[in-house]
């Protein structure tokens, strides 16, 4: 072969490298997993950080009842991302995994599977029906435990903690008897949300919020009795009737009293114009809010009508009403008074309230804040059980027992048809109709619910749990009554909201929270440990002794909470010490929200059963750890909630020092997803075609506290970003594997380029470092995908290209430049090691090959302050601008195709900017536009030379390179041939031929 003919190929320092250029994560990633399980990663990591200050995400438990959805996914992924990059930032950062495994979601799921076999629940004894929900629960969370290891979620997966183990029932047993034992739990009758399908009392985090279609009726009240007025005001009145508006006619038989609002302006109206057979006739006279009385006669069809006078707020509060449905049944003979209420709006109706206290929350407490004053008035203010549990009509609704609220199926039963025919017959209605709104709705059977008066155990918001004061917030000076309420408002000013609107949303809900409803009559749970004397006004007492609370947590240690339900198990855990047929023994179950609520308790608090979260010493009590609660928004109302509630009412602080809310997910149009509209993201379908690393890249560049969306094209977008940014890393391990530890450059003898890179590097050390701390993925995923993007391929690499591939092998440009990329490789690998652990550690061993390694072992590398030089970034923000506009001119013509490879051309670059030509002196431009030649002068330039808008003061003139094109380099130069020896290529190129020459002839 002759020189002119030669391979220069084999003499290039080209990238070389196994780390493959299509990822195949689908494949690659179950490999990383059973790598990191022969590692015994999770021990190597506790052992690593022993002795730092520890970070611990708490996990809310997920329902073990099905495969994982998206929802999960997110949320088990931040939590990832949130362990992993403490960890790296220096903490112990431990993950332990939880489920919740008793409760509703559970026993649906296994009541399902009997209604498939045609079995009754009711005939299995109920221990055998529990076993077989912990049978279930067990394998969903098998199940469900695969699925989140398989997203790259690093935690202590043997030994999970789960709700139904029996030291977890034991200590949520302790929990709810120190309720009892600091007063606060209590057995009380109020109106509670119920589901008719599923038999239960349900909790406000237990109800979504539905479209439904409601009965809607306008009501006359016949007036009875009131303060007496002037004559004509009184004639008027004899015949006149109050009219409330109500969407839940079948809540009529309840009623007990109207609501008004002293704020309102009411007024006396007659009907002076209506259709001959319309409900509201002429001369009907109605009391009503002046300005919604307009639109209560245009819903009752009345085509005229008069205001005849203002009725005084005084004379509306004397007002005594006679029942609508009065002789219906042979009753309804009781008085209906008026009673004022803050919760009465003119936003819609009439302005008055119908209040039936057995089925409405403000019904009731207006009806008990007004029970000493009805009382005295002869008014009975016992409260009636008007609805079953069934959502039949009792005998408390005379006339109408039997008729069904809502069907075993939670259809609408035939109790609205009756009431309204009843009023109709009564001539008490002036109109009806149909409204379409939101309406509560059980987030599991999806069917709606019923308000309805039934005993159930409570735990008190107000009630004083000591006699000292509290402050309600720091420095705030504000000191308040020691109250499960006020304690928790307390803990809330002391916690870090992530993001910060979360603390106005949940202190929103806690001000204005009714008493906790804790108990259900349900199967699958922790029972209310507790045994009660019934007294004969109907008071219950609770036995409060340390012996029986000690013999039934005893019990459960060993045998599960199931020994509450075993034959004489009220005799076993009160003999000696009393009667079993005195006391009795409460079977209804705990709020699994209760239960949830307790995770902290036996999982934070337990060394025994969780040795690697033994010994946290929180900042609060002067030590330096940190616990903190990650779920979604929804969770303010949830598990957030009744976690603050339940460890400020037994330990009088919240559990958790930061608390962090995500959205929820979304399709592509912004659109629920579901299966129906067939727009359903599964994370296994991600997972088997594009791989976990790709759903992890869709979370971190997610802003995750708004919804998120996704889809096909979404993910293909994400697809695309991933490779750009698999490639930037392929390419700086192929051209390290050139790169020797004893070739390493000191910043201070390095060209400016790489001392700039150096400086970047520092300026993104302290964004990810506080963007880490702060939990703002987002921001660093966009500043690295940036900088590996922008800075580095487009800008970095293709410059240094020509030095690291061509120059000789003791250039130390080409030296400096691996040093840089060494320092690149290292910072931002172990910054995608949080976000993309899979791709990361993949990466990582490539570069550094062990049997014992690990990138997730790493701490993210403190950088030297000297690195910083914003002099030296200036002025190269300076060079990067005129480089733009260079390449702005190269572009056009190689579009024009003047020029092939902008090695063909050899610019001149005018400039008339000072000090943009101060910043361009000492810089090689041809380097830097990556061009054979160019010139740098200074002036503006002719006027057809190529400019950019918004540069002012830089021109350029494209010209072709002169001299011939190197065979090596592909530089057009003049010197080209200047050496005898190597007559194809440039003097940089022939050192480069001899020095690998040489080094090839030392190795034979």
């Amino acid at each position: 072969m002759t020189d002119a003919a030669r391979d220069y190929s084999e003499t290039l320092f080209l990238p070389k490298t196994d780390f493959p250029m299509r990822a195949g994560l689908p494949k690659k990633e179950p490999e990383i997993l059973a790598r990191w399980q022969k590692l015994d990663l999770y021990r190597r990591l506790r052992a690593a950080a022993r002795g730092r200050a520890k970070f611990i995400l708490h996990d809310g438990p997920p329902y073990a009842n099905g495969n994982i959805h998206i929802g999960h996914a997110l949320n088990k992924i931040l939590k990832d991302v949130v362990t992993r990059s403490q960890q790296m930032l220096g903490y112990d950062s431990n993950y332990v995994p939880g489920w919740d495994c008793h409760g509703l979601p559970i026993e649906w799921k296994v009541e399902e599977e009997y209604r498939a076999q045609g079995k009754n629940k009711d005939a299995v004894p109920v221990i055998e029906f529990r076993r077989e929900c912990r049978a279930f629960a067990a394998h969903w969370v098998e199940v469900q435990g695969e699925e989140f290891e398989r997203l790259g979620v690093e935690g202590d997966w043997a030994h999970p903690y789960t709700t139904m183990t029996f030291a977890a029932e034991a200590q949520i047993a302790r929990e709810i008897m120190k309720f009892a034992q600091n007063g606060t739990l209590y057995r009380g009758s109020k109106p509670v949300m119920w589901s008719v399908v599923e038999k239960t009392a349900l909790a406000e985090a237990e109800i979504e919020y539905e479209d439904y279609v409601s009965d809607q009726v306008w009501v006359k009240f016949p007036l009875r009795s009131w303060a007496g007025q002037t004559s004509e005001l009184d004639c008027n009145l004899k015949k006149a009737a109050i009219v409330i508006w109500t969407t839940t006619p079948w809540t009529i038989p309840g009623n007990r009293a109207i609501s008004f609002s002293p704020k309102i302006t009411y007024g006396l109206y007659e009907v002076t114009d209506a259709p001959p057979e319309n409900w509201a006739k002429i001369g009907d006279t109605f009391i009503l809010s002046e300005k919604l009385a307009e639109d209560v006669f245009r819903h009752a069809r009345v085509a005229a009508f008069e205001r005849l006078a203002t009725i005084p707020a005084q004379l509306v509060k004397s007002i005594v009403c006679s029942h609508p449905l009065k002789g219906f049944g042979g009753d309804y003979e009781f008085l209906v008074p008026l009673l004022e209420g803050d919760h009465v709006t003119e936003d819609a109706g009439t302005g008055f309230v119908h209040t039936a206290p057995g089925h409405g929350r403000e019904d009731f407490d207006v009806w008990m804040e007004n029970k000493e004053f009805l009382d005295a008035t002869g008014i009975n203010t016992v409260i009636p059980y008007t609805v079953d549990e069934n959502g039949a009509f009792t005998d408390h609704a005379p006339g109408f027992t039997g008729k069904r609220v809502l069907t075993e199926a939670g259809e609408k039963g035939d109790a609205n048809d009756a009431v309204i025919k009843a009023l109709t017959d009564a001539d008490m209605l002036i109109a009806r109709g149909r409204l379409k709104h939101q309406y509560p709705h059980s987030w599991r059977s999806k069917k709606p619910v019923i308000f309805r008066n039934t005993p159930q155990w409570f735990i008190a918001m107000d009630k004083p749990i000591t006699s000292k004061l509290i402050r309600l917030a720091e420095h705030s000076g504000v000191a308040a009554s020691d109250t499960l309420r006020n304690r928790a408002l307390a803990a809330i000013a002391a916690t870090r909201w992530v993001p910060e609107q979360g603390e106005n949303r949940i202190t929103g809900m806690i001000a204005s929270r009714p008493d906790w409803v804790i108990s259900r009559q349900r199967a699958w749970g922790v029972p209310i440990t507790v045994f009660i004397r019934a007294h004969d006004d109907g008071a219950v007492e609770l036995l409060d002794d340390e012996r029986v609370n000690k013999r039934i947590t005893d019990a459960f240690e060993r045998e599960g909470a199931d020994a509450w339900y075993a034959t004489g198990a009220a005799a076993r855990f009160l003999k000696p010490d009393y009667d079993s047929n005195e006391w009795r023994k409460v079977d209804d179950i705990l709020d699994v929200w209760f239960e949830s609520g307790s995770t902290h308790a036996f999982v934070l608090e337990d060394p025994v059963h969780f040795p690697s979260l033994a010994g946290i010493a929180r900042k609060r009590d002067g030590g330096p750890d940190t616990v903190m609660y990650l779920e979604g928004s929804d969770q303010h109302r949830g598990w957030f909630q009744s976690s603050l509630l339940e460890s400020c009412g037994t330990r009088g602080r919240a559990p958790f020092d930061v608390v962090l809310t995500h959205g929820f997910v979304l399709d592509e149009d912004g659109r629920k997803m579901s299966k129906s509209l067939g727009n359903v993201t599964a994370p296994q379908d991600v997972i088997k075609q594009s791989g976990a690393d790709i759903l992890r890249m869709w979370v971190c560049a997610s802003d995750y506290a708004d919804d998120l969306r996704i889809g096909p094209e979404i993910l293909k977008t994400t697809v695309e970003t991933y490779r750009k940014l698999r490639n930037t890393i392929r390419w700086m391990l192929g051209s390290l594997a050139h790169f020797r530890d004893e070739d390493r450059v000191a910043p201070a003898n390095m060209p400016e380029l790489e001392r700039l890179m150096l400086h970047r590097l520092h300026e993104l050390d302290a964004l990810v470092r506080r963007a880490y701390a702060d939990f703002d993925y987002k921001r660093i995923f966009a500043a690295l995908n940036a900088f590996m993007t922008a800075d580095l391929s487009a800008f970095y690499f293709d410059i240094r290209k020509d030095a690291l591939y061509c120059d000789p092998i003791s250039s130390v440009t080409r030296k400096a430049c691996l040093t840089v990329l060494d320092h690149l490789f290292r910072a931002t690998v172990t910054w995608l090691a949080p976000m993309l652990p899979f791709t990361a550690e993949e990466a990582w061993l490539a570069r550094y090959p062990s049997q014992e390694g690990s990138v997730h072992l790493e701490l993210f590398a403190e950088l030297p302050p000297a690195w910083r030089d914003d002099a030296l970034a200036e002025k190269w923000r300076k060079v990067r601008t005129v480089r733009r506009v260079v390449t702005g001119a190269l572009e056009i013509e190689r579009a024009q195709k003047r020029i092939g490879s902008s090695l063909e051309a050899a610019p001149v670059v005018y400039v008339s900017d000072p000090e943009l030509f101060a910043a361009l002196v000492d810089v090689d431009l041809a380097e830097v536009a990556i061009t054979s030649a160019a010139t740098l002068v200074q002036g503006d330039g002719p006027p057809d030379a190529f400019r950019l808008d918004d540069v002012k003061g830089v021109a350029v003139e494209v010209r072709l390179a002169e001299g011939r094109k190197c065979a090596r380099s592909w530089k057009i130069l003049p010197s080209v041939g200047s050496d005898p020896a190597y007559p194809d290529v440039s003097p940089r190129d022939a050192q480069a031929l001899r020095e690998w020459e040489a080094m090839r002839k030392a190795a034979e």
